[in-house]
């Protein structure tokens, strides 16, 4: 049987933690503590059948598996590298599973110091927003060695649908930010379009029936169409209430960013999404949906 330790329950965290503890003693897990800054977010993990943890010592010193779920990369290694920190109270044998977005640079410091010390650690980022969380469909992209990938995927697939390795240590934060800068890239695009075509007298549901069966077919399109009507589900037909918000592409778009002129290379596109997006949080339109770019690009922001 196995005891999980999740660290983060956020917007995503909380239906991750929650999914592990439904899953319970029929995927061999024992118990599954919950730890967040948050009181109201610890009392819901406890609803959904996660078990309260006083602090870091007693989240992790019992736990096989170490999740965490935190906001960016300093939060990472406050967790993981503190003097009070998962590394200083996790049992020998313990397995970590990094699943924030953070910058690639802190995925791999933070997964070579679990080496020294003898741990297997991967970076696990998730695509799938909110919905996905709850419902145990995200994609995890995975980074570190075969063997703790190995060792990970069993509880992996309980909270997801697709499960990657990408390589090596700080890969899988590799995949998620070039997925979410094309994704940024698309959305930009899909909304230019669909406002060209309305300037010119073009409805967006005609244009959706045709362009959705055409080459300028994408997901930003067909699953999460920016412009009102098209797709009943999309955020465009509920005030773009956010299911993945615009700072949330933002951050990522800047952790993109970051990571190709590490790089040198070029990203002229994502370059250009990042400033759009940042327009968006300029006039505190962020909380949006990302979808909502929709609203900046019709001049209706």
């Amino acid at each position: 049987m196995t005891t999980i330790a999740f660290i983060g329950l956020g917007n995503m965290g909380i239906g991750m933690a929650s999914n592990l503890a439904k899953a319970g003693s029929a995927a061999n897990i024992t118990e599954v503590k919950a730890l967040d800054l948050s009181k109201a977010a610890v009392l819901r993990a406890v609803e959904a059948g996660c078990v309260e943890a006083a602090n870091s010592k007693d989240a992790v010193s019992a736990a096989d598996i170490v999740i965490t779920m935190l906001p960016a990369g300093k939060h990472v290694e406050l967790v993981y590298g503190s003097e009070d920190g998962v590394f200083a109270h996790a049992k020998k044998d313990a397995l970590f599973i990094d699943c924030s977005t953070i910058d690639v640079g802190t995925a791999r410091s933070v997964i070579a110091q679990a080496k020294d010390l003898g741990f297997d650690m991967i970076d696990a980022p998730v695509s799938g927003g909110v919905g996905g969380a709850a419902a145990g469909t995200l994609t995890f992209m995975c980074g570190g060695s075969k063997d703790a990938f190995n060792r990970a995927k069993q509880v992996l697939d309980i909270m997801g649908r697709n499960i990657f390795h990408a390589g090596d240590a700080g890969n899988g934060q590799v995949a998620k930010v070039c997925n979410n800068m094309l994704l940024g890239i698309h959305m930009i695009g899909t909304c230019e379009a669909f406002n060209l075509a309305e300037k010119l007298g073009l409805d967006a549901q005609t244009f959706y029936d045709i362009s959705s069966t055409a080459s300028g077919q994408n997901w930003s399109m067909t699953s999460y169409c920016p412009a009102p009507g098209p797709v009943p589900t999309a955020p465009s037909n509920n005030d773009y209430a956010p299911g993945f918000s615009a700072a949330m592409m933002l951050k990522d778009l800047r952790l993109a960013q970051d990571a190709a002129s590490s790089a040198r290379a070029a990203t002229p596109l994502g370059t250009q999404s990042e400033a759009l997006y940042s327009l968006m949080e300029a006039a505190d339109k962020d909380d949006l949906d990302f979808s909502g770019i929709m609203k900046l690009i019709n001049g209706k922001l």
